[in-house]
């Protein structure tokens, strides 16, 4: 299966394929941009896991058609079910200012669902690539976005899957883990990224217009002022 899952290239040679963990933000954007430009065929793995809105799934939506991705995938998930997050549950408010600690907008196993559920999906498609845009720089304190964290699940995903153990194993990559919010967009405008398509704010409206004010919005506006380019974010 591993070697049938590839596409045949321009020249004759065979191309490698990934899955790619898309949100529809500025990050997941810059990763598929950077797989492609590294030449694999993409499939992109979205999530509804019952956060606040739903115009960051639109956006991904828009990002895997322009990109011309081999398969979109939009799992459901009930992660609201369980709550524990401003991002998931309505009684939790989203914080205005910037917060000490692990925020309230910090969702409980959040990336080691999404990375097994991609673990899972990738066996599945005989795909030994998985490319995931966590930032453990500009990251907001979030546990899961440690380089610790990838390193932890990169040796689980090899215990606990038949590919790994039949000689495929499967890689995780992060390539803006270690990179600045005002570096990964100087990244993606090299790689053609329209940042005006993505949608990254944890309060968006329904039209995916961005509240300004929230920790993603800080972080987002911040990125573009340092880098001096104008911020082509749609804010309410």
């Amino acid at each position: 299966m591993y070697e049938e899952n590839k596409l045949k290239t321009a020249n004759g040679g065979q191309q490698k394929n990934a899955i790619i963990l898309l949100s529809g933000g500025l990050d997941s954007i810059t990763v598929l941009a950077h797989a492609r430009q590294q030449g694999y065929g993409c499939y992109a793995l979205s999530f509804n896991y019952g956060q606040r809105h739903n115009a960051e799934l639109v956006a991904a939506k828009k990002i895997a058609e322009k990109y011309q991705v081999l398969e979109h995938k939009i799992l459901q998930l009930g992660l609201d079910s369980i709550g524990g997050s401003a991002l998931t549950d309505d009684h939790i408010a989203v914080p205005q200012s910037p917060q000490t600690g692990i925020p309230v907008t910090y969702v409980p196993a959040r990336n080691t669902i999404f990375l097994s559920l991609a673990l899972g999906w990738a066996e599945v498609l005989g795909v030994s690539d998985v490319f995931m845009g966590v930032n453990a720089v500009d990251y907001s304190g979030y546990p899961d976005c440690r380089p610790e964290f990838i390193k932890a699940f990169q040796v689980m995903a090899n215990l606990a899957t038949k590919a790994a153990v039949e000689g495929h194993e499967i890689r995780i990559h992060t390539p803006l883990i270690n990179l600045s919010k005002a570096e990964i967009i100087e990244l993606g405008l090299t790689l053609g990224v329209d940042y005006a398509t993505t949608v990254s704010c944890y309060s968006a409206d329904v039209q995916g217009k961005a509240c300004g004010r929230c920790d993603a919005c800080r972080l987002r506006q911040a990125g573009f002022a340092e880098l001096g380019v104008a911020d082509p974010t749609c804010y309410q």
